[in-house]
């Protein structure tokens, strides 16, 4: 056994020694896409991976806890030095047949998968596919979600934090996703899904997804998402929820680059007819200020009739509005290129006191999080 496992071990290092030669381009301006690439690999077919992101962060005013806001899932411990993700994984693509398995760990996953299964709750990705015909992949397992230009990898995200948007919209989901390359512009996805993001089926209904991401020109990105279904416990009445996240991005020039994005969705409401809607928005500039540095300015809002889809609204849920919004700035500092340090300040107002201050709740919310992280 000792003799099979020295050379298997060798290959794997062989393997992610390789990867990291490939040229790479600055990380922090690149925008993680939502499935993986369907190109045909030009190096060897197994491939592995990792991320850590070790953070400390600080709550101006807090009350007398290290939780952050209950809506806040990543990065959502302050005044303590801790691990938002720490990530391992291996992937396997030989332009015909592909799958991936990774694992995780940290505060990122203690609170976005706190209500799955304990066996289940530390995979960040585990499926398998294969090409139906050429230009198309069938994947089924669990992967990335297909909704919102933020993603689980902070390092890939321009800010550090994640905003309300997508901390209150799915990071992850189990299903089927096919996808086709209509031409190199042009990518079409559609998936049979679990539900929103869960791993574990909670109901015997499915949901439906579709993305499309159109790149007219070499410098904007156009990305459209859909979801539809129903996502209440099975002794439930169905509550039919709909859902389209849309956001583009524009290389301005060299230096600058700026995003945009906005989310509607409707569900239908408890306990009465109609549908609560709710809808946010985001916008960012992102400036190269060195070659090494870089800074990004954020602005954001969510509003939500009853609080639909926040799970955590404090004092406690009712059937208030929940209205919030903010900015944040936050410095980049990249010594090389898989490494960031960051440092982000953030502030938050809302409508109705909802944050926990140590004499009470306020309106207000302000934090400064500061970030090393590094990918291989």
């Amino acid at each position: 056994m000792k003799k099979l496992f020295l050379p298997v071990l060798a290959t794997l290092c062989t393997t992610a020694a390789l990867a990291q030669t490939t040229p790479a381009t600055d990380p922090a301006l690149a925008v993680p896409p939502p499935v993986a690439p369907i190109q045909s690999p030009t190096t060897a077919p197994v491939t592995t991976y990792g991320f850590i992101d070790a953070y400390y962060g600080f709550d101006f005013d807090h009350g007398n806890t290290n939780q952050r806001p209950g809506f806040l899932y990543s990065h959502n411990r302050q005044n303590e030095f801790t691990v938002n993700n720490a990530l391992l994984g291996m992937r396997y693509d030989d332009g015909k047949v592909r799958g991936a398995i990774g694992i995780h760990a940290g505060t990122y996953v203690s609170a976005n998968y706190a209500a799955e299964d304990q066996v289940l709750k530390h995979i960040y990705e585990a499926y398998a596919g294969f090409r139906p015909f050429e230009k198309a992949w069938l994947d089924l397992g669990t992967f990335s979600s297909h909704i919102g230009f933020e993603s689980a990898i902070s390092k890939d995200n321009w800010t550090l934090t994640r905003s309300l948007m997508a901390e209150n919209s799915p990071y992850y989901e189990s299903g089927a996703r096919f996808t086709y390359e209509v031409d190199p512009k042009l990518t079409l996805t559609a998936l049979v899904l679990n539900g929103w993001q869960n791993i574990r089926e909670t109901n015997q209904g499915k949901a439906l997804g579709t993305q499309i991401q159109w790149k007219p020109t070499a410098k904007l990105l156009i990305n459209s998402s859909t979801f539809y279904g129903n996502e209440q416990p099975q002794d439930s009445l169905k509550r039919r929820r709909y859902f389209h996240d849309f956001y583009l991005t524009y290389a301005a020039t060299d230096r600058l680059n700026l995003a945009v994005v906005f989310d509607v969705g409707k569900q239908q409401s408890e306990g009465r007819s109609g549908y609560d809607t709710w809808h946010t928005g985001s916008a960012f500039v992102k400036y190269k200020l060195a070659e090494k540095f870089s800074t990004t300015l954020r602005g954001e809002y969510y509003n939500a009739d009853r609080g639909v889809i926040i799970s955590s609204i404090m004092p406690s849920r009712t059937d208030m509005r929940f209205l919030a919004g903010g900015t944040s700035l936050n410095l980049d500092y990249l010594p090389t290129a898989n490494v960031a340090f960051r440092v982000e300040g953030r502030y938050l107002r809302a409508q109705s006191p909802i944050f926990e201050h140590d004499n009470g709740f306020s309106q207000n919310y302000g934090n400064l999080t500061t970030s090393v992280a590094l990918s291989f």
